[in-house]
């Protein structure tokens, strides 16, 4: 005690004891609770990589098609180019069913065209040159696919166009 203090101002500090009770309850978390929380978020996030999972393989298809209507379009615009007048019929429109071709696309995918020509599409079955020698409509179909596509949605129905050329004077 210095000088300055009195016995009254020194006030007599009292150690509270804890019960052992009330310990137990602030010990933090057990085992089975950390074990508990630990298999909900696994699951959770089980949820978002399943999630993730398909929706890259929902773009790539997207990708796939739209690589399939790019190469169709080229297709269609080089038929809508080609010549059928009276006299002159480029061998690109002449009637028939083409020989299957692989186009690469710029990607690097691999894909398949077919092409159709039915000199005369109100008969059925494809008319070629030999069946209707001078035809005044021709019906042409394109059909792209994609050589080797992956599990999903990308081995459904391929890209197809029909179209329609007339003969002109």
């Amino acid at each position: 005690m210095t000088p300055q203090e009195t016995s009254a101002d020194r006030v007599p500090t009292k150690v509270r004891q804890i019960p052992q009770t009330e310990r137990a309850g602030e010990a933090g978390f057990t085992i089975i609770e950390t074990t508990c929380a630990l298999v909900i978020i696994l699951i959770a996030l089980l949820g978002v990589a399943v999630a993730f999972t398909y929706a890259i393989n929902y773009n790539a298809g997207n990708q796939s098609r739209s690589q399939a209507l790019a190469l169709l379009q080229q297709e269609v615009e080089q038929m809508r180019a080609a010549k059928f007048t009276p006299n002159i019929t480029d061998s690109t429109l002449s009637g028939g069913v083409k020989s299957p071709r692989s186009v690469s696309a710029p990607t690097g995918a691999r894909f398949t065209v077919q092409v159709t020509i039915d000199n005369d599409p109100f008969t059925a079955g494809v008319q070629d040159d030999t069946a209707t020698p001078n035809p005044t409509l021709k019906e042409v179909s394109i059909t792209t696919r994609l050589e080797s596509p992956s599990p999903g949605w990308q081995t459904a129905v391929p890209a197809t166009v029909v179209l329609r050329r007339t003969r002109s004077n």
